[in-house]
């Protein structure tokens, strides 16, 4: 080796702190390496698995008059299908390639939240078992991957199958909403010193964006499963117009997560697009801030098509108009990237490694299903092919192309940085042929079927109608486009078998991931860099071993501290000093307790999901053990002539961030619940209800002091952090009036008319419910607040628990002010209608 020795000897020191213990201790690994590759693997498989169930579709469809499989089966595997595809693969890979990838590109050992991290992989792992083990046992959902109510409601899906997707697929929701905190507070606040926004690589830029968007995605579909569920398992008539409830509830809900969606998938994929595109293109990415703005953009405009899915349910013209217009202008974000890409590689000077092939492959599906796109855009068109083979061929065209090609590009682009060999290419060429061909044989034909006629969601069709040949050579298609993935994974496993090996960025590309050892270490950098201009225009081969040697920040190991920097937010000038918690089997346990919870609910076993849950709750209150200090701290040396405080010392700490940005998607879930009771309010039928809560502003008093109350002691406590006794007293009173809150919800609970019997009460009862959650965590933390306090862990400096409480509970009065008041409103402008 040609590194001096001292570089080895700080490698060596490096890994004894950040290393991972063999055998079953490797469960407790915590580190965004590892965790990483294990999303990706995990994707890989259930990718597989949904694609094998496609091949079952295909199969069906093939000729007419398919008895292969019976409509119950049929059911089951294509709702499996998407419901794969779309919450088990897609979402998870981008996971999996963020949390590999990120800390690499933004120049830093590894993410802010790594316990987060590791819960929500075996969240994932663990509700993706539950929905294949269903399958396998014929108890898989059959309603489709929308679930559509009243077909999967009660009395048309009975048994457990509709309660194994809400239930499950919102288990695999906590690792995304994790996921979202984690990639926010980790771009924001641990990047390397110097890479202020403006500097930041333009695929951090695009997760940032998508990490947003799924914090505010995917807290309707979770309100709407829990919705469900409640209605399914306890009559709740949310969604049944003979009661006050409507099933467009469910269609505005799902579709305010599955539209955004689409952009969830592509964004991730096109970020991966603008940092293969300059390497190969041989010059920097044309229109960053252009790109940056574009990607806003969608984000912005994403929120306000929903109703694209439902120009034939029968809404108002003018509200057809808008979805209409609305969908059309998201186009103009889509092409300013496209347009951007082609014109930096007709700037460079292109090279067609594989890489580059699937990006052209990605050129040419993507564009035909934003081409289609637009055409459902068009009310009248969408009229005549909705619910048609149409849709589907152009679902798949855009996910297909929007991120699958994007990610088999990546694959062939940063494998080597996994494996330490490059590709041989002697199955890839062929089998991204199989892949583009088979692909456009099985779904441009679909096209042509959904034009005449062909509906989509059916198991069988009669001959003679024209579709026949059609279909068969769809059928043909998709099974050679299995083919061509069987191809890339022969070609996977055989680069990591018999690649060649090479020393260091073989693309010749300029992101900071290449300037660490491949396959890289579980520290990524020996020391930090310091970044004065873009973080996607540096030369690896010299910036390595730099950063190997130590002469950036932190280079060097003390303590066994895992230390990295965190900087402000925008400027990334460094701020203060964090040390992440060492490898554990909390994250682990605690899973497989939410887990227990979940199966408890599934086979309605409520008193074991209760005790499941209460101790969920107490493992979670294990997690900040051994965390923080009992004294105050001095600035301690991080390299380069700079000291920084820690991180519990500085107003902004990593648990108030990600507590803030926890709640903006609790936020949002919250103001999905009001929608819902608005929704219902002026379109439902059989409203105003008979019976509505008597004396309802009385009864909203108590509550409301109890919440005000808190919040009001909470910022006492706050002011008098230098104030032990009067500190301790403060959160004393915070968890009195909480108790006192919730005494009052109670009261309100039981003097509400009977959930079932209209939505109304229904609605007010989930407002109530969502209502005592947040109250009873409010007097929990507020506990264990004092709990910590009073062990020593809490001084004016150290005030990290008291601005976590204050955030808390400024959000639970908050909500629950305007939470009882709608209570109260609600059945006057329901009267309004009348």
């Amino acid at each position: 080796m040609n590194e001096p020795i001292s570089a080895i000897r700080l490698h060596k020191q490096l890994m004894r702190i950040w290393g991972n213990g063999p055998g079953i201790e490797r469960l407790t690994a915590l580190n965004h390496n590892i965790l990483g590759k294990r999303f990706m693997l995990a994707a890989f498989v259930f990718f597989a698995i949904g694609g094998a169930l496609s091949m079952v579709i295909r199969a069906q469809l093939a000729t007419p008059d398919s008895a292969f499989l019976g409509p119950d089966i049929y059911n089951q595997v294509f709702t499996m299908h998407g419901t794969v595809m779309m919450f088990l693969f897609a979402i998870p890979m981008f996971e999996g390639v963020a949390i590999y990838f990120l800390p690499k590109l933004l120049g830093t050992r590894d993410m802010a939240y790594p316990r987060l991290a590791a819960y929500g992989l075996w969240c994932y792992l663990f509700g993706g078992t539950i929905l294949i083990i269903a399958l396998l046992v014929g108890a898989a959902p059959a309603s489709g991957w929308f679930m559509y109510t009243p077909l999967s409601s009660q009395p048309y899906s009975p048994g457990i199958n509709s309660d194994v997707w809400l239930l499950g697929v919102t288990f695999v929701e906590i690792s995304a909403m994790l996921a979202a905190v984690e990639f926010i507070v980790s771009i924001l606040k641990i990047r390397a010193p110097g890479m202020s926004l403006d500097r930041m690589p333009i695929f951090g830029w695009y997760v940032l964006i998508t990490a947003g968007m799924m914090l505010i995605g995917f807290p309707p579909l979770i309100l709407g499963s829990i919705l469900l569920e409640l209605e399914r398992a306890f009559d709740l008539p949310f969604f049944d117009p003979e009661r006050g409830g409507d099933p467009l509830l469910w269609q505005h809900l799902f579709w305010l997560f599955g539209h955004p969606e689409v952009y969830i998938i592509f964004l991730p994929a096109a970020g991966v697009l603008s940092t293969i595109i300059p390497v190969f293109a041989g010059r920097p990415l044309l229109g960053y801030r252009a790109i940056v703005v574009a990607i806003i953009a969608m984000a912005f405009l994403s929120f306000g098509l929903w109703v694209h899915h439902m120009f034939t349910v029968g809404i108002p013209h003018m509200a057809l108009a808008f979805f209409s217009a609305a969908s059309g202008l998201v186009a103009i974000p889509t092409a300013v990237q496209i347009f951007t890409w082609i014109a930096t590689l007709a700037h460079g000077k292109p090279r067609f490694d594989v890489p580059m092939l699937y990006v052209a492959g990605f050129f040419i599906v993507f564009v035909i299903g934003g081409l289609t796109g637009v055409m459902l855009a068009m009310v009248p068109f969408d009229t005549q092919a909705h619910d048609s083979h149409f849709v589907v061929a152009h679902l798949h065209y855009v996910l297909v192309g929007g991120f699958v090609f994007p990610m088999l590009a990546a694959l062939y682009y940063w494998l080597p940085h996994v494996t330490g060999r490059m590709p041989e290419f002697r199955l890839s060429v062929p089998a991204f042929w199989l892949i583009l061909v088979g692909f456009n044989l099985t779904f441009f034909l679909m096209h042509l079927t959904g034009l005449m006629g062909m509906p989509r969601r059916v198991y069988t069709y009669p001959a003679g109608l024209g579709w026949d040949w059609l279909n068969l050579l769809s059928s043909i298609g998709g099974f050679i486009t299995a083919a061509g993935f069987a191809l890339v994974l022969v070609d996977v496993v055989l680069q990591f078998r018999f690649g060649p090996r090479f020393r260091r960025n073989p693309w010749k590309a300029g992101t900071l991931d290449w300037a660490t050892p491949t396959p890289s270490p579980l520290y990524n950098f020996a020391s930090l860099p310091e970044i004065d201009h873009r973080g996607d225009d540096y030369d690896p081969a010299v910036l390595g071993p730099v950063l190997a040697r130590g002469q950036g920040y932190l280079g060097f190991a003390r303590n066994m501290d895992m230390e990295l920097l965190g900087v402000d937010p925008v400027t990334g000038r460094p701020t203060e000093l964090i040390v992440l918690p060492r490898p554990s089997y909390l994250p682990i346990i605690t899973a497989a307790l939410t887990g227990l919870v979940v199966l408890g609910l599934l086979f309605k076993l409520y008193w074991f999901a209760a005790i499941a849950a209460a101790v969920t709750i107490g493992a979670f209150t294990l997690w900040p053990r051994g965390l923080g200090r009992r004294e105050d701290a001095v600035a301690r040396d991080v390299g380069r002539g700079l000291s920084l405080p820690p991180e519990d010392e500085v107003p902004g700490s990593l648990a108030w961030w990600g507590m803030l940005i926890w709640l903006g998607g609790d936020a949002t879930l919250f103001l999905s619940l009001g929608f819902g009771g608005l929704f219902l309010v002026t379109v439902a039928p059989d409203w105003p209800p008979a019976q509505v809560l008597q004396n309802g502003w009385l009864l909203i008093l108590l509550p409301s002091l109890g919440l005000l109350g808190a919040a009001i002691a909470g910022h006492l406590a706050r002011s008098r952090a230098a104030e032990p006794q009067g500190r301790r007293i403060a959160l004393a009173a915070v968890a009195a009036l909480h108790l006192v809150g919730i005494a009052g919800l109670v009261w309100l609970a039981f003097s509400l008319p009977d959930p079932r019997g209209h939505a109304y009460a229904a609605t007010s009862f989930a407002l109530v419910l969502y209502l005592l959650i947040h109250t009873g965590v409010g007097a929990l933390m507020s506990l264990y607040g004092l709990y910590r306090d009073l062990a020593g862990y809490v001084s004016a400096r150290r005030s990290a628990d008291l601005r976590i409480g204050v955030l808390w509970n400024d959000f639970s009065a908050g909500a629950g002010v305007v939470g009882l008041l709608l209570i109260a409103l609600l059945p006057e402008l329901a009267g309004m209608r009348q």
